[in-house]
């Protein structure tokens, strides 16, 4: 388990949607200080964060951004792209471009940071992912969170005996900027913050923040055409 009171977070892609609730989140329980990274800095409003820029594609900016923030215990890898290129008709880079940022940018970070938390005792990763990590609906990004969620349980067995606890988050339609265009059941950006929090300081290896996520976690022992009924209309 870890506290949020007294703790030192980063958070990716944290000038908006569920990053900037995360923020708002950390600091309302207690974190001593709250790093919020964004391509541009400058687009963090949190009057007490300290924006840190960061393009999490690139090792470049991942390590500076380390090395700013050397204090960190609790690592939020939220930051990610919504491309859903369709495989059979999209350029394969688009593909690519999907990957880079929701698979090997949060990796990128990671190796980045878990030095920096066992410098400080030990502590946490927090990991955003998707209910699309389950079902294959929406092209390269549900493949790239699929392989995200692979990422996460791996990394856990890796940093367990660290020192370093692992948490992912799956949620459906968020109430953000990114589903403005979206007419369906959304949950609020804080209370999936707010569970998401509740995941670290319990120490829960998942956590489902919405009844779509637990639903279709649900479903994943049963055959295919439980998740995809429009096998039924082929």
């Amino acid at each position: 388990m870890t506290a949020i009171e007294g703790s030192v977070a980063l958070v990716t892609g944290g000038s908006r949607g569920i990053g900037r609730a995360l923020v708002e989140a950390l600091y309302e329980r207690g974190a001593r200080k709250v790093y919020a990274t964004a391509r541009d800095p400058r687009a963090v409003t949190h009057p007490d964060a300290v924006p840190v820029a960061l393009e999490v594609t690139d090792p470049a900016s991942v390590a500076a951004a380390a090395e700013q923030a050397g204090d960190v215990t609790l690592l939020i890898n939220n930051a990610g792209a919504s491309v859903n290129a369709n495989f059979l008709d999209s350029p394969v880079d688009d593909v690519r471009r999907e990957f880079e940022t929701n698979f090997y940018g949060p990796l990128l970070v990671t190796r980045a940071f878990v030095p920096v938390i066992e410098r400080n005792g030990g502590g946490h990763i927090l990991n955003v992912h998707s209910v699309l990590s389950w079902i294959g609906l929406a092209g390269s990004y549900s493949a790239s969170k699929a392989a995200f969620w692979s990422q996460t349980n791996s990394l856990r067995l890796d940093l367990k005996p660290r020192g370093i606890d692992v948490t992912g988050l799956h949620v459906g339609y968020v109430d953000t900027d990114m589903t403005a265009g979206v007419d369906a059941p959304k949950s609020s950006a804080r209370s999936v913050a707010a569970q998401a929090l509740d995941g670290i300081a319990s120490g829960a290896y998942e956590v489902l923040a919405d009844d779509v996520s637990r639903q279709v976690k649900a479903g994943l022992a049963a055959d295919p055409a439980a998740l995809y009924p429009q096998l039924a209309a082929v």
